[in-house]
């Protein structure tokens, strides 16, 4: 299951973009409770929120991660504690605009683990993946894979936006 604050369109792109690319964080406690109401299925007996981790290399160039100060905001409005380390990004991914479907698949597959300290953690335990914008599913599923491996019983997410491809009624 996957929830989503808002459709990401023309309208809300920017409000993501300046999060995203400018460090805008003046909207975060807004995000956390737009986040809060839209995932209150998903967060109903959750353990925890897991970031979608960036790897060191964006971090630094970046500075911040943004699905972690999404998911601070978020713990901010729902008591869940935030864990952060729980998941390594261990290759750095080229970004996954313009991308296909099948190719952002391509693009995370092995790109994630989770760290062998937190094992112990996720066993049986029920995590909400948190992170930007959700287009095609691909780096929430490939997060979602290696905590289920790892022991999780439940993993699901919310993200701040979510695309949406308009459908034609003709076809």
């Amino acid at each position: 299951m996957t929830r989503a604050a808002f459709v990401y369109d023309e309208a809300s792109r920017k409000l993501v973009l300046m999060l995203k690319h400018a460090g805008r964080t003046d909207g975060l406690s807004v995000f956390g409770r737009w986040m809060a109401r839209a995932g209150a299925e998903a967060l109903a007996g959750a353990d925890a929120l897991i970031p979608i981790p960036l790897h060191p290399h964006r971090l630094r160039k970046r500075r911040f991660n943004q699905s972690f100060l999404l998911a601070r905001a978020l713990s901010r409005n729902t008591g869940l504690p935030v864990a952060p380390h729980i998941l390594e990004r261990t290759r750095a991914t080229p970004s996954q605009g313009g991308l296909s479907a099948k190719a952002r698949q391509r693009n995370v597959a092995g790109a994630f683990h989770v760290r062998e300290k937190q094992k112990p953690f996720l066993a049986g335990r029920r995590f909400v993946l948190v992170d930007d914008v959700h287009t095609t599913g691909a780096t929430l599923q490939a997060c979602a894979r290696v905590l289920k491996r790892g022991g999780a019983e439940d993993v699901t997410a919310i993200t701040l936006a979510r695309v949406v491809k308009a459908v034609d009624p003709l076809k």
